[in-house]
């Protein structure tokens, strides 16, 4: 719970220092994996509705690339670049017990990210209808590019208020607050589907994807608002400060440079996807970001769970120079995210048309649209588990204040994913763009580990860290063998109607999660123990 802090001019005594116990952090993950696992379940089940109305069309490709050009400027300058680069400064504040000066640097940045990103938005907006039909590739018609530009300027707005939360947000992981940075996106979610469904009545033919656009921008504003009170509740308020000569500002500002390229790089892929599938057809902007939807659901629930409690952690011990600690947390971490999400990787391998099938065929969105889809979440598959590990990386080199070694490797991913793609997308089509995604991440991994370990003396528990995964890899394949050959018995017995689709696919989920648990009990795989563990810990204090 936030500590209560009474009201008063500037900021207040500091409360208990942020950091917890090992047990703290587990629950902290899981408490944050579960929420995240909620919200991207809403956000799921919003895919499904629009899906519905709007299936693989040429309209709702219109409103991918719209949102994802917005998306990729807010990767720049918003909210996860601003939170990484301010995190680790912040929580040497909170080290060094100057909490004032803390809350003072945390104010000017607030202003400073008001002022330069509400000139980005709006220059953004004002160049709309230049700038978004060079990402349509030149296929769309002159409606559909009219469509994009229309779209992407009600979609603008977010890069601003999302600078915002990830300013905010960032104080409040710094004091191992994670509650709202998972519950929000829940609550965007529900805010955007109920918008979607109300308000699409109101509009005629592809103008209904209006109302999936202002969904999205006042989804944004609940999100950011729901920050505010447990900031007021630790005793942080926002004084007028432009005192942009800070040298804490431009440490973050040092550090937000290249933390805003790397995270830039890497969120570019998704739009470099878009703009190949363009090429390809209308369809497949849209096919390849419904397949990446159903992708981010464990990565959001694991990875990103795991990647954000973990990060004030690892700049904790960065700021005290404590390397044994770092490694051992890092090394964790990854092994934690390997144990998650290689039998996640299994289940859409094994399943991608079944699963595809059952979330989305529904409405308009019928076989055809499936088959798009599952082809590209099949391929999507094999990077969940670097694309997962990556986060944990690339937030241990922030940790360390050495953020233009990530910086140049994602450079060097992108290039991965270019080359890869623009070869492949042409013979292949839709599988041949995942490719390069699959490329560009299992490169950025090993990379990463490689770099990570000359900074960490040479010693980053490798060889611990590759039986592990060799336990996990084996322990997947059964659990991707026995999903498959369950689904397909009980879908030849029951059919496909929706009920019967959903006993097919659960029970096949259901029989492979029980033998790679099995399994990885039996290879004495530690995370797997440290989890099992932990839940036991939960239910015992429940009775």
């Amino acid at each position: 719970m936030t500590p209560q802090v009474p009201a008063q001019d500037g900021p207040p005594p500091s409360p208990a220092k942020p950091g917890g116990g090992g047990r703290a952090m587990a629950l902290n993950t899981l408490l944050f994996s579960a929420l995240t696992g909620l919200s991207r379940i809403a956000g799921l089940i919003r895919e499904i509705v629009a899906s519905s109305y709007f299936a693989t069309s040429g309209a709702f490709s219109a409103f991918t690339i719209a949102f994802q050009v917005p998306n990729v400027v807010r990767s720049l300058f918003a909210d996860a670049a601003l939170s990484a680069a301010f995190v680790p400064v912040f929580t040497e504040l909170l080290e060094q017990d100057r909490k004032q000066d803390a809350f003072r640097l945390a104010s000017t940045l607030f202003w400073l990210v008001l002022s330069v990103l509400g000139a980005i938005t709006a220059l953004f907006m004002l160049g709309a209808g230049w700038l978004m039909p060079l990402f349509t590739g030149g296929e769309f018609t002159s409606e559909l590019d009219q469509l994009t530009v229309g779209l992407s300027r009600v979609l603008f707005p977010i890069v601003l208020l999302l600078g915002i939360n990830g300013l905010l947000v960032g104080i409040l992981n710094a004091y191992d607050q994670f509650s709202i940075q998972a519950l929000s996106p829940l609550i965007w979610n529900i805010v955007i589907l109920v918008l979607l469904v109300a308000t699409k009545p109101f509009f005629a033919g592809d103008d209904e994807l209006y109302a999936y656009a202002i969904g999205v921008l006042v989804g944004t504003v609940v999100q950011v608002a729901m920050a505010v009170p447990a900031l007021r509740r630790m005793g942080f308020n926002i004084a007028p400060n432009f005192r942009w000569r800070d040298p804490r500002v431009r440490q973050v500002l040092k550090l937000m440079l290249p933390v805003t390229i790397g995270l830039g790089l890497i969120n570019f892929n998704l739009l470099i996807n878009s703009f190949l599938g363009a090429l390809v057809s209308e369809q497949a902007p849209r096919a390849i970001d419904a397949a990446f939807r159903i992708y981010m659901l464990p990565q959001g629930m694991f990875s990103v769970a795991v990647a954000t409690v973990l990060y004030p952690a690892l700049s904790r011990f960065a700021a005290r120079r404590d390397h044994d600690g770092l490694r051992a947390l890092t090394a964790n971490g990854f092994r934690q995210i390997f144990l998650l999400l290689v039998p996640a990787a299994a289940a859409t391998i094994a399943l991608a048309t079944p699963i595809t099938r059952l979330v989305y065929e529904h409405g308009e969105f019928g076989p055809d649209s499936t088959k798009l889809v599952s082809s590209a979440l099949f391929w999507f598959s094999f990077s969940l588990p670097f694309s997962g590990v990556n986060l944990l990386l690339t937030r241990t080199f922030f940790s360390l204040q050495r953020p233009w070694i990530t910086t140049k490797l994602a450079g060097l991913n992108l290039l991965v994913n270019v080359v890869v793609s623009a070869a492949l997308y042409g013979p292949f089509g839709i599988p041949g763009i995942v490719a390069g995604t699959v490329a560009s991440s299992a490169f950025m991994t090993a990379a990463q580990m490689y770099c990570l370990r000359r900074e960490l003396d040479n010693r980053l528990e490798v060889r611990e860290t590759a039986v592990a995964i060799a336990k996990i890899v084996g322990a997947a394949v059964a659990f991707g063998l026995l999903a498959y050959w369950t689904w397909w018995g009980l879908d030849e017995v029951l059919g496909r109607s929706i009920p019967a689709q959903i006993v097919s696919v659960g029970s096949a989920l259901t029989a492979g999660t029980i033998i790679y648990v099995g399994i990885v009990l039996l290879l004495d795989v530690r995370e797997a123990a440290q989890i099992q563990r932990l839940l036991a810990g939960r239910l015992r204090r429940g009775r």
